[in-house]
Protein backbone atom coordinates (compact mmCIF):
# COMPACT_ATOMS: atom_id res chain seq x y z
CA UNK A 1 0.00 0.00 0.00
CA UNK A 2 1.32 3.47 -1.31
CA UNK A 3 2.52 5.91 1.90
CA UNK A 4 -0.08 8.66 2.36
CA UNK A 5 1.27 12.14 2.04
CA UNK A 6 -0.42 15.68 2.95
CA UNK A 7 -0.58 18.18 0.13
CA UNK A 8 1.21 20.33 2.17
CA UNK A 9 4.05 17.97 2.69
CA UNK A 10 3.75 16.75 -1.38
CA UNK A 11 4.07 20.47 -2.37
CA UNK A 12 7.17 21.38 0.38
CA UNK A 13 9.23 18.86 -1.30
CA UNK A 14 8.37 19.89 -5.18
CA UNK A 15 9.50 23.09 -3.88
CA UNK A 16 12.65 21.94 -2.46
CA UNK A 17 13.27 19.79 -5.72
CA UNK A 18 12.94 23.05 -7.88
CA UNK A 19 15.09 25.31 -5.59
CA UNK A 20 17.78 22.35 -5.97
CA UNK A 21 17.39 22.33 -9.94
CA UNK A 22 17.41 25.88 -10.38
CA UNK A 23 20.55 25.96 -7.85
CA UNK A 24 22.50 23.16 -10.01
CA UNK A 25 21.60 24.66 -13.92
CA UNK A 26 21.42 28.57 -13.07
CA UNK A 27 24.85 28.65 -13.67
CA UNK A 28 25.34 26.76 -16.66
CA UNK A 29 22.26 27.02 -18.01
CA UNK A 30 21.09 31.17 -19.40
CA UNK A 31 18.19 32.69 -21.49
CA UNK A 32 18.57 33.01 -25.08
CA UNK A 33 17.20 36.13 -26.37
CA UNK A 34 17.41 37.98 -29.62
CA UNK A 35 18.15 41.78 -29.52
CA UNK A 36 18.31 43.64 -32.81
CA UNK A 37 19.31 41.00 -34.82
CA UNK A 38 22.46 39.85 -32.33
CA UNK A 39 21.83 36.66 -29.76
CA UNK A 40 22.73 37.85 -26.16
CA UNK A 41 22.66 35.68 -22.78
CA UNK A 42 20.70 36.54 -19.43
CA UNK A 43 21.37 35.07 -16.59
CA UNK A 44 17.93 32.74 -15.42
CA UNK A 45 18.00 34.56 -11.73
CA UNK A 46 18.25 37.94 -13.20
CA UNK A 47 14.52 38.07 -15.02
CA UNK A 48 11.30 37.16 -12.77
CA UNK A 49 9.08 36.67 -15.78
CA UNK A 50 9.02 36.60 -19.63
CA UNK A 51 5.38 37.95 -20.64
CA UNK A 52 3.99 39.22 -24.03
CA UNK A 53 4.30 42.59 -24.60
CA UNK A 54 0.99 44.40 -22.90
CA UNK A 55 -0.16 47.73 -24.34
CA UNK A 56 2.60 50.37 -23.41
CA UNK A 57 1.68 53.87 -22.74
CA UNK A 58 4.49 56.75 -23.60
CA UNK A 59 6.00 58.99 -21.65
CA UNK A 60 6.86 62.31 -23.07
CA UNK A 61 10.18 63.94 -23.23
CA UNK A 62 12.42 60.59 -22.61
CA UNK A 63 14.70 58.53 -24.32
CA UNK A 64 13.31 57.63 -27.52
CA UNK A 65 14.52 53.74 -26.21
CA UNK A 66 12.52 54.50 -23.20
CA UNK A 67 9.40 53.12 -24.65
CA UNK A 68 6.97 54.03 -21.46
CA UNK A 69 4.81 51.88 -18.91
CA UNK A 70 3.39 48.88 -19.25
CA UNK A 71 0.56 47.60 -16.45
CA UNK A 72 1.53 43.51 -15.79
CA UNK A 73 -1.03 42.25 -13.44
CA UNK A 74 -2.08 45.81 -11.68
CA UNK A 75 1.66 46.84 -11.23
CA UNK A 76 3.22 49.27 -13.34
CA UNK A 77 7.10 48.26 -15.23
CA UNK A 78 9.12 51.12 -16.67
CA UNK A 79 9.93 49.56 -20.28
CA UNK A 80 13.32 49.98 -22.13
CA UNK A 81 13.75 48.83 -25.86
CA UNK A 82 16.66 46.91 -25.20
CA UNK A 83 18.07 47.23 -29.11
CA UNK A 84 17.29 50.99 -29.03
CA UNK A 85 19.20 51.30 -25.54
CA UNK A 86 21.95 49.58 -27.25
CA UNK A 87 21.90 51.90 -30.01
CA UNK A 88 20.13 49.46 -33.14
CA UNK A 89 16.65 49.67 -34.11
CA UNK A 90 13.72 49.49 -31.77
CA UNK A 91 11.82 46.54 -31.34
CA UNK A 92 8.93 46.52 -34.24
CA UNK A 93 6.40 44.53 -31.48
CA UNK A 94 5.10 41.77 -32.46
CA UNK A 95 3.82 38.72 -31.84
CA UNK A 96 6.81 36.84 -30.69
CA UNK A 97 8.32 40.17 -28.95
CA UNK A 98 8.90 39.98 -25.44
CA UNK A 99 9.22 41.76 -22.15
CA UNK A 100 11.66 40.88 -19.40
CA UNK A 101 10.74 41.25 -15.87
CA UNK A 102 14.02 42.58 -14.34
CA UNK A 103 14.29 40.41 -10.67
CA UNK A 104 13.18 42.92 -8.05
CA UNK A 105 16.48 42.26 -6.41
CA UNK A 106 18.40 44.74 -8.63
CA UNK A 107 15.74 47.06 -9.67
CA UNK A 108 11.86 47.85 -8.66
CA UNK A 109 9.25 47.39 -11.59
CA UNK A 110 11.74 47.30 -14.52
CA UNK A 111 11.00 45.72 -18.04
CA UNK A 112 13.29 44.84 -21.07
CA UNK A 113 11.36 44.37 -24.16
CA UNK A 114 13.24 42.16 -26.85
CA UNK A 115 12.93 40.98 -30.40
CA UNK A 116 12.33 37.74 -29.39
CA UNK A 117 12.60 34.59 -26.80
CA UNK A 118 14.96 32.07 -28.23
CA UNK A 119 14.82 29.41 -25.19
CA UNK A 120 17.20 28.00 -22.44
CA UNK A 121 20.98 27.80 -24.08
CA UNK A 122 24.27 26.15 -21.87
CA UNK A 123 27.12 27.46 -21.59
CA UNK A 124 28.95 24.75 -20.67
CA UNK A 125 28.17 23.18 -24.42
CA UNK A 126 29.39 27.00 -25.47
CA UNK A 127 33.38 28.09 -26.53
CA UNK A 128 34.18 31.46 -25.15
CA UNK A 129 35.85 33.64 -27.92
CA UNK A 130 35.96 36.89 -26.18
CA UNK A 131 36.44 37.67 -22.40
CA UNK A 132 33.92 40.36 -20.96
CA UNK A 133 35.11 44.22 -22.03
CA UNK A 134 36.51 45.97 -18.54
CA UNK A 135 34.90 49.37 -20.12
CA UNK A 136 31.64 47.82 -20.50
CA UNK A 137 30.55 46.38 -17.37
CA UNK A 138 27.38 44.90 -17.81
CA UNK A 139 28.36 43.17 -20.72
CA UNK A 140 30.16 40.12 -20.25
CA UNK A 141 32.04 37.27 -22.35
CA UNK A 142 30.79 36.66 -26.03
CA UNK A 143 30.24 32.64 -26.44
CA UNK A 144 30.03 30.28 -29.74
CA UNK A 145 27.95 27.52 -29.85
CA UNK A 146 28.23 24.14 -31.59
CA UNK A 147 25.95 25.49 -34.79
CA UNK A 148 29.04 28.43 -34.61
CA UNK A 149 26.74 30.86 -33.83
CA UNK A 150 27.83 34.06 -31.44
CA UNK A 151 26.06 35.29 -27.88
CA UNK A 152 27.05 38.11 -25.83
CA UNK A 153 26.33 37.69 -22.29
CA UNK A 154 23.90 40.83 -20.78
CA UNK A 155 24.60 41.38 -17.22
CA UNK A 156 21.25 42.68 -16.04
CA UNK A 157 22.79 43.34 -12.53
CA UNK A 158 25.15 46.07 -13.82
CA UNK A 159 23.13 47.26 -16.74
CA UNK A 160 20.69 48.79 -14.21
CA UNK A 161 23.46 50.03 -12.04
CA UNK A 162 24.64 52.57 -15.36
CA UNK A 163 23.70 56.17 -15.46
CA UNK A 164 22.50 56.08 -19.06
CA UNK A 165 20.04 53.51 -18.23
CA UNK A 166 18.84 55.23 -15.31
CA UNK A 167 18.73 58.54 -16.62
CA UNK A 168 15.61 58.43 -19.60
CA UNK A 169 14.29 61.86 -18.82
CA UNK A 170 15.82 64.79 -21.60
CA UNK A 171 17.47 66.98 -20.03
Amino acid sequence: MAKRISLREFQESVVARLKSMVATQSSSSKLGILVGDANWLVDLTDVSEVVPVPQIVGVPLTQRWFKGVANVRGNLFSVVDLPGFLGGESVTVGVSSRLLLIHSKHIFNSALLVNRMLGLRNVEHMQEIAPANPAIPWCGPTWRDEQGREWRELKLAELVQQTPFLQVGII
